[in-house]
């Protein structure tokens, strides 16, 4: 196990190193290797391909990172994860960009719903928010996140995470509002009161 992490780690450096001076795109597993000194069997006995070792590089760092942090505090794990991100923004900008199947971007996406949903669901104080308002968010909050690390002028962690928290905990009410306002009863036309007789009174034919 411990000569398995040692070859995971030399991979993920090399990645890493690649990425700062090369677009995602065009690194292949053959550089991966070239560059730590590893031949590609040794690649493909521990990742299916380098998205899949990009994968790995965010799951580990985040384990050892939240490890004994409380499971119900869904936003301060939010807060560490931007956190996260914002230190190792130059190596996340490139990965964050790149689309499609196996790529990170999809990974992420299937981490973070879990948590924005935790995270709406306890501002409103209710577990019936529909679907597509949680995949609004984490669409919101992905696309937010590309925009906040590619941007040359990256604003500190703790600013983005106002930002993000304020527009995360009104949208949460308001989609409650919305959703009450949608779960009145309808009343038909012709039962408004305009629409029926007065007491007392035949329709005229």
């Amino acid at each position: 196990m411990a000569d398995s992490n040692i070859t995971k780690k030399a991979l993920a450096q090399a990645l890493r190193e690649l990425m700062g001076e090369t677009p995602f795109e065009k690194i292949n597993v053959a550089q991966i290797c070239e560059k730590c000194g590893m031949n590609c069997k040794s690649f493909y006995y521990h990742f299916k391909d380098k998205y899949d070792l990009v994968n790995w590089i965010f799951d580990t760092d985040f384990i050892r990172l939240m490890s004994n942090w409380p499971p119900d505090d869904e936003w301060g794990f939010i807060e560490r994860l931007c956190h996260y991100f914002y230190d190792n923004r130059s190596f996340y900008r490139r990965a964050l960009m790149v689309c499609g199947q196996n790529s990170f971007s999809e990974h992420f996406r299937e981490f973070i719903h879990p948590l924005l949903k935790d995270r709406m669901q306890a501002v409103s104080g209710r577990d019936d928010i529909h679907p597509m308002c949680i995949d609004f968010m984490t669409d919101a909050f992905e696309c937010a996140l590309i925009r906040w690390l590619t941007d040359k002028n990256c604003m500190p962690a703790d600013q983005f995470i106002q930002i993000f928290r304020t527009l995360i905990e009104e949208t949460a009410l308001d989609v409650c509002r919305h959703m009450d306002a949608f779960n009145q009863p309808t009343v038909s036309p012709s039962e408004t009161p305009s629409s029926k007789s007065a007491p007392g009174h035949s329709e005229i034919h």
